[in-house]
């Protein structure tokens, strides 16, 4: 499986609120009448996948075996995590990795597919966001978040590293994949929960269900309503310190996912200065643009998911600037001001989805 620790490296924490609290860590089912409307069941899936946990709702007419369709959901994501995981030896990913330049690896159609994601993100962005970047995060030793560390590595080491990463070194083709460089190692963590949550939504769709809710460890999509013509309610964290699971922002979605990226979970202090796990790859440092947290909205989520990240490193303007040439994608920046406020800035239709801090009503 995808461990906590890899997960650590997504940058995404975003926390869906359309569960209460007491779900996060739930495993089960629970099957539910809604709005005392007899004709409406809600069947809520829960349990763990790639160091974290997933949710599903479904609201339906149909009387569903629930435990066969949880059992449909963990295959599906258990193949994903046969695709994407770093600590299965077996995983195209890890066998990727293992290979030694020039020499091709046979991939399946839908690991072709995520490669394909993720060198559009790779170009969309101008290689702000790029998969190859995980030498860096572990350079920098992320897994200690907030404490205070005892050194940063050297600008040698740093350079070395930026010397073996890069995207473009990585020839696709349908059936194979190659490396242009030995040391090259592929990292998916940042679009994995995505990934996941697309191909949990496409199982349901495919059995028919249209009313529904996925999310693994804070990336969600939305299909169709909650209730009646109520749309899903969803919930922004907020970045402040010391904030884990209030809400920044209350959105209404239909047919859309969400994902946000941030600094304000995964970081390590050194000398009076902060160090945020958002690594540039072009310079192989740390982000310091003062963006605490960017949201994005598309129609898929691996799509929101990668793209937060790649927005977290080309800074507000720029970012922005790129989604608003992009159709059905929208988002918000959010910056800590010198003050230590915070203030956001949208895109051009992100602000439509907002709801303000209403309660959540799942």
């Amino acid at each position: 499986m995808i461990s906590h620790r890899k997960l650590t490296c997504i940058l995404i924490f975003m926390f869906a609120l359309s569960f209460p609290i007491s779900l996060a860590k739930a495993t089960g089912l629970q099957i539910r009448q809604f709005e005392n409307n007899s004709n409406i069941q809600k069947y809520v899936i829960s349990g763990k996948t790639m160091g974290t946990y997933y949710h599903v709702a479904v609201h339906t007419h149909k009387k569903i075996l629930a435990e066969n369709l949880k059992q449909k959901i963990e295959v599906q994501l258990k193949i994903t995590n046969q695709q994407m995981s770093l600590y299965l030896p077996s995983s195209e990913i890890s066998k990727f990795n293992s290979v030694e330049k020039n020499k091709p690896i046979n991939i399946s159609k839908n690991f072709y597919r995520v490669i394909i994601q993720a060198q559009k993100l790779h170009k969309l962005t101008k290689g702000a966001w790029d998969g190859t970047i995980r030498p860096l995060y572990d350079l920098w030793n992320f897994d200690k978040t907030g404490l205070k560390a005892s050194s940063i590595p050297d600008q040698s080491k740093i350079e070395t590293c930026l010397d073996n990463i890069g995207f473009k070194n990585i020839i696709i083709k349908e059936k194979n994949l190659k490396k242009k460089i030995s040391p090259l190692t592929l990292d998916l963590g940042s679009i994995a929960k995505g990934y996941g949550v697309d191909a949990v939504a496409k199982l349901l769709k495919g059995a028919g269900f249209k009313n529904f809710f996925v999310e693994i460890g804070g990336e969600i999509y939305v299909s169709g309503e909650r209730s009646l013509t109520k749309k899903w309610r969803v919930g922004i964290a907020d970045p402040s310190p010391g904030f884990h699971s209030g809400s920044y922002k209350i959105l209404e979605l239909s047919d859309m996912a969400l994902a946000t990226s941030g600094t304000y979970r995964n970081f390590f202090e050194y000398k009076g200065k902060t160090y945020s796990h958002i690594i540039n790859p072009e310079t192989g440092w740390p982000v310091n643009n003062n963006i605490v947290s960017a949201s994005v909205l598309a129609d898929n989520c691996m799509m929101a998911d990668g793209l937060a990240t790649g927005l977290m490193v080309m800074g507000k303007k720029k970012a922005i600037a790129l989604v608003n040439t992009l159709d059905n994608v929208e988002c918000m920046i959010i910056i800590k001001k010198p003050d230590n406020q915070l203030e956001e800035f949208f895109s051009n239709g992100f602000t439509q989805h907002l709801i303000g801090k209403q309660s959540i009503v799942y």
